[in-house]
């Protein structure tokens, strides 16, 4: 395994785009990435030399392109537009997204189509490895001409203004400066525009989802085999072959991790031959709608690795002689994925509802209704399924479509925008609902599972369950549920649940995850 990754000559995945975040991998400006940042460098320094007018390096921005600027005044274009283009709003992003933002433009300029200088680089990846963070609003992007306020608001920092996250506390940016004896860069032509053009944001956001959800959607698996041994549910609709006759690639995985989290199960086993003819769809189509959101979250997976290997700039230099402004900036591919993939997040907490609703039904023999057994002086597991009623609406509003809209800006210059920035957050937000509605489904499968002892379930969802119970009490009476579904949220968000499964199927030798494991692993 590497344990450094190498700026503009390595390829980033996901995993090793979080790992540098979270400092189990470190980076590295080698040789060959600066050889090619000095080359684009240079090739701007001969521009501005040959007077040749070049949009971005001595012309104004947008519906300002066919304003020269001359050669005394290129270097203050630069510092002008981070300036003028720090004007996003609201609550800052989560730390980790803005540093990924920094580790996605370092890896983008690296490869030597943007006219950087090699110390503006340097710099940037001196905050990366020292934790500088640049505090950056959440909202003024239209993800379209790059993600230019949110951008500028993270190098703004360069130049010594704006404020930054040093040592968990947020501080000014020219106090860090003078505690580390830094002083501002200057930048030279091109560096700003450079800087903000880009899907840094929309990218960054979005890689951070497929991570997320990558781990929700094995959670959600975890969870809803627990709900399915509650309800004494049937396994047979998962087996091989009818997976085989409608072969998705998504619902053949569910399938068959199913098959693997509830083999060898007492409770499976022990009603094998009752009367009843199939499951509600909650139940018997799990494969099926976990499968779909399975296969959203490939596709868009593969989408954003792209995304995040590739070069964003506008104009792009590739010699001295050719300039191509393009429009490589524009988010429309990850604002369209988005959209697609926070529907595919919703869906799993629409049907994990559904779950928890089933199992407070009373309707399935050894449940009590609302999974307590004495109702009437106690409301039972009633009222946190109307928090996850709650959060599933919620999602559901913020599943319509950002990238469906677009306003024209700048004058008209840009007259179609993708709103990638505002698609990309909402899938988080809708992520976040959901690990929160797959807490809730697991206190209350959590519970149902112990109505069901002395049998036990396979050896996986067995050591689930003592995981729980280590955490959250078995409950015979009313108490604080919202303190059980904020240990159970811990349980999900910092992946110990499915941290736990994949240590169990290892150590016992079960191919939890199939011939599909590689397709649908983040490595």
């Amino acid at each position: 395994m590497k344990k450094s990754f190498e700026f503009g000559t390595d390829t980033l995945t996901i995993q090793s785009l979080v790992d540098i975040c979270h400092g189990t991998l470190t980076v590295l400006f080698d040789k060959e990435a600066r050889e090619k940042v000095r080359k684009s460098s240079g090739y701007v320094e001969k521009i501005i030399e040959s007077g040749d007018v070049v949009y971005g390096v001595n012309t104004g921005f947008g519906p300002l392109c066919n304003t020269i600027i001359s050669k005394e005044n290129t270097a203050k274009l630069q510092d002008n537009i981070l300036r003028s283009h720090s004007v996003g709003v609201g609550k800052p992003i989560a730390k980790e997204i803005a540093k990924a933002m920094m580790v996605l433009k370092v890896h983008n300029l690296s490869m030597g189509f943007s006219g950087i200088q090699e110390s503006t680089l340097d710099r940037i990846i001196f905050f990366i490895q020292n934790d500088i963070i640049p505090i950056v609003p959440e909202q003024g992007s239209v993800g379209a001409s790059g993600d230019l306020a949110p951008l500028a608001h993270l190098f703004i920092p360069l130049i010594g203004l704006g404020e930054v996250e040093y040592k968990g506390k947020r501080r000014n940016t020219a106090s860090v400066y003078s505690e580390l004896g830094l002083e501002p860069l200057q930048l030279k032509a091109k560096e700003g525009l450079a800087l903000i053009n880009g899907t840094q944001f929309i990218a960054a956001h979005a890689a951070w989802a497929v991570y997320r959800l990558h781990h929700a959607l094995n959670t959600a698996d975890i969870i809803g085999a627990m709900s399915l041994e509650g309800v004494l549910g049937s396994v047979s609709p998962f087996v091989e072959p009818l997976h085989n006759i409608r072969p998705f690639e998504g619902s053949k995985y569910v399938a068959h991790r199913l098959r693997k989290l509830l083999s060898d199960s007492e409770m499976v086993q022990s009603h094998a031959n009752c009367g009843r003819v199939q499951d509600p769809y909650s139940i018997r189509c799990i494969p099926q709608v976990h499968g779909s959101s399975r296969n959203a979250w490939l596709h868009v997976k593969q989408l954003v690795e792209v995304e995040i290997n590739s070069v964003t700039d506008n104009p792009i230099i590739l010699s001295d002689k050719e300039t191509i402004s393009g429009g490589n900036f524009h988010g429309q591919p990850l604002a369209l994925a988005c959209d697609y993939l926070t529907l595919a997040a919703h869906e799993i907490g629409n049907i994990s509802d559904r779950r928890i609703y089933l199992l407070l039904e009373g309707g399935h023999e050894g449940l009590p209704k609302l999974l307590m057994d004495e109702i009437g002086l106690n409301s039972g597991f009633m009222i946190p399924q109307y928090t996850s009623a709650a959060l599933v609406s919620e999602n559901k509003a913020l599943c319509f479509p950002a990238s469906a809209d677009s306003i024209p800006t700048s004058l008209g210059q840009e007259d179609h925008v993708s709103m990638g920035s505002i698609s990309s957050r909402k899938l988080n937000q809708v992520i976040g609902n959901l690990e929160q509605i797959l807490a809730i489904e697991l206190v209350t499968a959590a519970q149902a599972f112990d109505f069901r002892r002395p049998m036990k379930s396979g050896i996986i969802l067995e050591a689930c369950h003592e995981l729980i119970r280590k955490n959250i009490d078995h409950a015979d009476n009313d108490r604080v549920f919202a303190e059980d579904i904020a240990k159970a949220h811990d349980l999900i968000k910092d992946y110990k649940l499915t941290k736990l499964a994949a240590e169990i199927a290892s150590e016992n030798d079960i191919d939890l995850n199939g011939t599909y494991d590689e397709l649908f692993r983040l490595s």
